[in-house]
């Protein structure tokens, strides 16, 4: 991994753009040229000033900041709500420098937006982060725009790798991609919810049965990683023939499983394809 990352300009460092920017910090990266973050107010501000390298610049304190933060950064990520990515591209657009690498951290906003604000020339990056993010736990989809080099694209990969993992697609995979890692963690927050239910139901306190189902998710996504097998192998590690898990596991698979993973992502994908057409 190279020691530094170009000059970085967060348009909006909300929890998102936050997520990556604390990540950007604490992984000790010289960033050259600098950090500059834009948010409305300036408690938000406030909040990102203390952190090393950062100048975090309030909007309602110095109007022309997000001019300022994408005129001095190769690297631009706009940040702000989806609705309020076309005010904001028209008004950067003006003064990117020559080199500079847009990343979009707004849902559901094409590359095609992106290129009809501020050129077909300009290098566009659409990403797709989830929310363990905040916690370095990441999974991000990339999506590199028409005009983006591949070295533009490896050093935003590079970028976001500080965060998580990072998976590289065309962008008629992003809306598919946010329907397993982008709603993912909700899935699994719904699983832990369910066990716990189940917990308290067979007499345990709450608080044991909330114990007992976050640590066993918790730790069984520990040893997945940490033993570089595949999760069927170790499902069968824990099923012994005949025994408790096996009978468990098979009312599991009589659930269809499988059909109801691929309904409810069906289900997430066909709402991303409504709200593209505004509805």
């Amino acid at each position: 991994m190279a020691e530094s990352l170009p000059s970085l300009a967060f348009l909006g460092a909300g929890s998102m753009g936050g997520a990556i920017l604390h990540g950007v910090v604490a992984s000790g990266l010289d960033v050259d040229g600098g950090i500059i973050a834009t948010n409305r107010t300036a408690a938000k501000a406030a909040s990102l000033a203390g952190l090393a390298g950062v100048t975090a610049i309030a909007l309602d304190e110095q109007p022309s900041g997000n001019t300022d933060a994408a005129a001095a950064a190769r690297i631009i990520l706009v940040g702000v709500k989806p609705a309020m990515v076309p005010d904001l591209l028209r008004e950067i657009a003006p003064v990117l420098r020559d080199d500079a690498i847009v990343v979009s951290l707004a849902a559901g906003v094409t590359l095609a937006t992106f290129s009809a604000h501020l050129g077909a020339d300009v290098s566009v990056i659409r990403s797709m982060p989830n929310t363990p993010a905040t916690v370095g736990k990441a999974v991000t989809g990339l999506a590199a725009g028409a005009a983006a080099s591949a070295e533009d694209l490896a050093v935003v990969r590079r970028l976001f790798e500080l965060v998580g993992a990072v998976v590289e697609v065309p962008e008629d995979k992003i809306d598919a991609l946010s329907t397993i890692s982008g709603s993912g963690p909700a899935y699994v927050f719904l699983l832990i919810e369910e066990l716990t239910k189940a917990a308290i139901g067979k007499g345990f306190s709450e608080a044991d049965a909330r114990l007992m189902a976050e640590q066993t998710f918790i730790g069984a996504t520990a040893l997945l990683a940490a033993s570089g097998e595949n999760p069927a192998e170790l499902r069968r590690r824990v099923t012994s023939p005949k025994g408790t898990t096996e009978r468990a596991v098979a009312v599991l698979q009589d659930a269809h499983l499988d059909r109801l993973f691929a309904e409810a992502t069906d289900a997430a994908l066909a709402r991303a394809k409504e709200m593209a057409a505004g509805n």
